[in-house]
């Protein structure tokens, strides 16, 4: 079927409304229901904490014990001798509470820092 230029004109020049998609048998809207879509989304529950522990010995030095406190743990010096002191008074010491995958990794610097230097210090991790 051959529709005129004249015919083509007329039907591109039409003007278009909202909502107007341009199908004659589209409804017009009396029967149509808009409903909105929603979806309960599942609030995520925060992950478990851990405790890291390091646990006190007779031959690691307090100094360098510090030093790990500093460096794993980003204590400054105040923070990390006191938590060194609390070690090495009462047996353990929490270092810091993270999520288990940092508690972890925590504990795997500490020890893997201490045997490299020749030390017997151990760390390690219990839920909070």
């Amino acid at each position: 079927m051959i529709a005129s230029i004249a015919d083509s004109e007329r039907f591109l020049s039409r003007p278009v409304h909202a909502g107007d998609d341009n199908d004659s048998d589209h409804n017009t809207g009396d029967d149509e229901q808009v409903g909105l879509a929603t979806k309960t989304r599942a609030k995520p529950k925060k992950p478990s904490q851990f405790k890291v522990l390091m646990l006190n010995d007779d031959y690691t030095p307090m100094e360098f014990v510090v030093m790990v406190l500093k460096r794993v743990f980003h204590m400054d010096l105040e923070q990390a001798t006191r938590v060194m002191l609390h070690v090495h008074q009462k047996g353990v010491g929490v270092c810091g509470i993270f999520p288990y995958e940092i508690a972890e990794t925590k504990v795997n610097q500490v020890m893997d820092f201490a045997r490299q230097n020749q030390h017997p210090l151990q760390c390690t991790l219990e839920k909070a």
